[in-house]
């Protein structure tokens, strides 16, 4: 792993304002340029910056500074790390279980039908595959394509919701909205609404006809209920 410094314009404002190195042994040791340094010395650059000490950090020693003060010549160089980083690795495909490869082409038949915008890419990523196999299983060409059943890859444990979330917003990001045809739009406008006039229903007209006639009918029975109680009394 090579070995970088840590905030170099901090360290720089430190070694000027606390040893008597050159202005080119800073600007070499902090990679910054010899003007830049001067500037620093001067008051003119990095007022705010608080100087860092590389000894505390263990990024260089007192001897190795005593050294290049006392022979201009000479540059500093950055000291052994004393714990050591190692480098990142290329994040590769997903490393799939062998108990859970079979499911594999169920999820990506689940992956291909309901996020159609997810590149080969990414469902790779997500699901540990290869390019042909996705490309199998969209076109139908797949050896076992007559038994595949879609399978939610998160259910099946093949990634994470978090995972599956981010390839999506990744792939829905130079996607163009859906227009109101594609959303399956019915309403209608205020226009159409505002132009139609309001009108009686005629079920309602033949309701209120209906009830005029029963009433009618029952003053009738009422008045012949009374004249039969008149006869009866007589």
């Amino acid at each position: 792993m090579a070995q970088t410094l840590l905030m170099p314009k901090a360290t720089a404002v430190w070694l000027v304002d606390n040893t008597a190195l050159s202005f080119d042994q800073i600007a070499n040791f902090c990679k910054l340029h010899p003007l830049e340094v001067k500037a620093i010395a001067d008051g003119e650059a990095a007022q705010g910056i608080k100087g860092l000490d590389p000894i505390s950090t263990g990024q260089l020693s007192r001897d190795e500074i005593r050294r290049a003060e006392s022979d201009p010549n000479h540059k500093l160089k950055l000291s052994e790390p004393k714990v050591r980083v190692p480098d990142s690795k290329r994040r590769g495909p997903r490393y799939t279980p062998v108990s859970k490869r079979q499911d594999r082409p169920n999820a990506i038949l689940w992956l291909v039908r309901n996020h159609p915008e997810l590149k080969d890419a990414q469902i790779s990523r997500l699901v540990g595959t290869t390019k042909t196999t996705i490309e199998q299983i969209r076109e139908r060409t797949h050896w076992n394509s007559t038994n595949l059943a879609p399978m939610d890859p998160v259910t099946l444990g093949l990634c994470s919701q978090i995972d599956l979330d981010l390839e999506v917003e990744k792939a829905s990001k130079g996607r163009p909205l859906p227009t109101a045809a594609e959303l399956g739009a019915t309403l209608q406008s205020a226009t159409e609404t505002e132009q139609r006039g309001f009108s009686y229903r005629q079920d309602d007209e033949e309701k209120e006809i209906d009830a005029n006639a029963v009433f009618a009918k029952l003053k009738s029975l009422k008045s012949d209920r009374n004249d039969d109680e008149d006869d009866d009394r007589y």
